[in-house]
């Protein structure tokens, strides 16, 4: 899988703590990964899974950045693609030296436009902006 196919999934993956508690999410990524559709290498599956796993860990933290960043706005009031999107990049920025910032920021613009709404791309652009 290519390093963008596996944001993907690792997007895919996080959105679920917004309908699973924290406790939850190991049921959950068993769940996902027995998915039919989802076809997937096992070294691809372990870095989905820790790299899923490190961003669930530093979730409250990750969201007082956020809410500490985005004037205005709450992780309460942004839609729930957004704020998925937006964890997962601030985590990228913030803790995950092997990704640079641009990337980062770019790859979730990417993430907007297959997934969120309309307004979606610039409404995280604009928030992670204020991270770099």
């Amino acid at each position: 899988m290519s390093r963008r196919e596996l944001r993907e999934q690792i997007f895919k993956f996080i959105f679920r703590v917004e309908f699973n508690s924290k406790e939850e999410m190991a049921e959950q990524e068993k769940f996902f990964f027995e998915d039919d559709e989802l076809v997937i290498k096992e070294e691809d599956a372990a870095y989905i899974s820790t790299k899923s796993n490190k961003i669930l860990e530093k979730l409250e933290e990750i969201d007082e950045m956020i809410n500490q960043q985005a004037k205005g706005w709450t992780t309460e009031r942004m839609s729930k693609v957004d704020l998925t999107i937006i964890r997962l990049a601030v985590y990228e920025i913030k803790f995950d030296e092997d990704v640079p910032t641009g990337v980062a920021i770019n790859e979730a613009v990417e993430l907007a436009k297959k997934f969120g709404q309309e307004e979606s791309s610039g409404f995280v652009n604009g928030v992670l902006a204020k991270f770099v």
